[in-house]
This record gives C-alpha cells, structure tokens and sequence, in this order.
C-alpha cells in the first residue's frame, strides 16, 4: 500500500515507531505494551485490541530506522506464520511517500489469497489513517 502524507517524514515516523499513539489514528482500539525494547524501541512486543475483532494481535517491533523505516513481526493473532511488514517512509516534496507493505505464508493451504485480500484492506486503512493524523499535526 502506497499513500502520501502532507506531513514531513520526522512528524509521520514520529506516530508510527510509538505504538502507543495507534489507537490515534488506526483501527487499533487499546494497546499494551508487553515488553518494552531496548533504549531504541527494537524489540518491544506490542498487544493491540483490534476494533470489530476478538482475538488480539502481538507483535513485535524488528526495525526502527528513525525518519525511514518502521519494522515488525506477527507473533499471534492471525491463522498466517512469518509475517514481516515494514513501514517505509521517503521525502516527498514538502511531506512524505509512505509505503506499507508485508509478507507471510498461511498456516492453513488454500488461504494464501483469502489472507491477502483482507491484510491489503487492514493495511490500507492503517496507512491512510496514518497519512492522514500526522498531516494535522497530532
């Protein structure tokens, strides 16, 4: 998923390497951190409570390369393994390009393509909320 964000890369990476500010502007209704990372943020694992979703999803926070890159893994919460999304932010005249974009494979055969259909929705909401908050300036 590729969106725009009037807002400089600093204030955009700013929104999306906290996770506590998710519930702000995504469909994530509660968090709770259940381990912090290091002095950086790299391994925190995250829990979010999903609007219109029972299960919980965990993550954890792989990557964080300040002003350019936001990455993380699924820990649970999906019938998908080895889900790795990154969150890639470039300048982009006075705001920033934002490029979401994740891999898994599906635990049960078959359901490759239901999986993709719904993740590029989920994502597709997350970007947009996303571009959309750190414009205003919040």
């Amino acid at each position: 998923m590729r969106v725009r964000s009037e807002a400089p890369p600093e204030r955009v990476y700013r929104l999306v390497a906290d996770s506590s500010t998710w519930p702000r502007w995504s469909p994530v209704v509660r968090y709770e951190r259940e381990r912090p990372g290091d002095a950086n943020g790299v391994g925190e694992v995250r829990v979010f409570h999903n609007k219109g979703r029972k299960a919980l999803t965990r993550e954890e926070v792989v990557e964080l390369t300040p002003n350019r890159r936001v990455g993380y893994t699924l820990l649970s919460g999906l019938a998908i393994r080895d889900y790795r999304a990154f969150i890639d932010l470039t300048p982009d005249g006075d705001g920033t390009a934002i490029h979401w974009h994740s891999s898994f494979e599906p635990k049960a055969r078959g359901t490759g393509w239901f999986y993709r259909l719904v993740l590029q929705a989920v994502i597709s909401r997350y970007a947009k909320g996303l571009a959309a908050h750190a414009a205003v300036g919040n």
